[in-house]
């Protein structure tokens, strides 16, 4: 009989949350990062809103699809409770596509895929690492609005 394998890494464990900054005025795309462990849920998505608002040094208008922790009650009372730093605009029900964050996610998993740390802070240090060499490629950050089909002046 074969034993079973146990899972070495913690895939499941940790969770991020991206903010993807729109290239204009001759400025680069910033990509921001907070990572979780465990799912994320609304008092993640309000912690980490309030940490962008800190790193980007301006309100902020947010585009996000339809998961459950942003639509839930408490994020929503938080950014009405926030108005002069937040706006929302929603995507389409189901449109990674059109949501250059999600190309961001595609990249890191992709360069993850055969990562095989040992434990979750591990994991989560590789994530870290991953986030901080995406974000030294501005243009490739860029790319990842015009995959969306996102004209950018």
């Amino acid at each position: 009989m074969i034993p079973p394998l146990d899972r070495l890494s913690g895939r499941r464990e940790v969770s991020s949350i991206l903010g993807l900054t729109t290239p204009l005025d001759g400025r680069p795309a910033r990509l921001v990062a907070r990572h979780f462990l465990g799912s994320i849920h609304g008092a993640e998505v309000r912690t980490t809103l309030r940490y962008f608002r800190r790193q980007l040094g301006q309100p902020l208008l947010i585009v996000w699809d339809h998961l459950r922790a942003h639509t839930g009650r408490e994020v929503a009372a938080f950014v009405a409770a926030h108005r002069p730093d937040f706006r929302l605009e929603w995507l389409p029900g189901y449109a990674p596509e059109l949501n250059p964050e999600e190309q961001c996610n595609q990249w890191i998993k992709h360069d993850l895929l055969n990562a095989t740390p040992g434990s979750v802070d591990a994991f989560r240090r590789l994530v870290r690492g991953r986030v901080a060499r995406l974000r030294h490629h501005p243009e490739l950050l860029r790319h990842f609005f015009d995959h969306a089909g996102l004209s950018i002046n």
